[in-house]
């Protein structure tokens, strides 16, 4: 009989990290390519950072509670590494190449804690 694959109960929670990351990234791209301007509400990419930060660490949390345990272990190592260049934006500044290349840096991780906690495998 094949292993049955579920979905972690945290799976949500990658979910919005990863939600609130691309809107970050659609809303700083869309700014530095000045197709938006934002100088009225510059707030908003400071939200949905915040956003992104707390979504995050909500999501990492699962190691403590998420069932089913191996899974969501999986999955919160996995969007962990995310937590240092989401840390270090706002000692870098926004001008520059190293803004959106720091950002960029947590998208594999991301985007890896989002299929870990899609994709899991039911171990007994």
């Amino acid at each position: 009989m094949a292993p049955r694959r579920r979905r972690t109960d945290a799976a949500p929670l990658f979910a919005t990290a990863a939600v609130a990351y691309g809107a970050n990234v659609a809303l700083g791209t869309a700014v530095a390519t000045r197709l938006i301007d934002t100088s009225n509400f510059r707030w908003l990419h400071h939200a949905i950072y915040i956003a992104t930060c707390v979504s995050s660490a909500a999501a990492f949390s699962a190691i403590l509670w998420g069932r089913p345990k191996h899974a969501s272990r999986r999955a919160a190592f996995a969007i962990a590494p995310a937590a240092a260049p989401l840390a270090a934006i706002p000692y870098l500044g926004t001008h520059g190449r190293r803004h959106p290349l720091v950002a960029l840096a947590a998208a594999p991780f991301i985007v890896a804690g989002l299929i870990c906690s899609r994709l899991s495998t039911d171990r007994k």
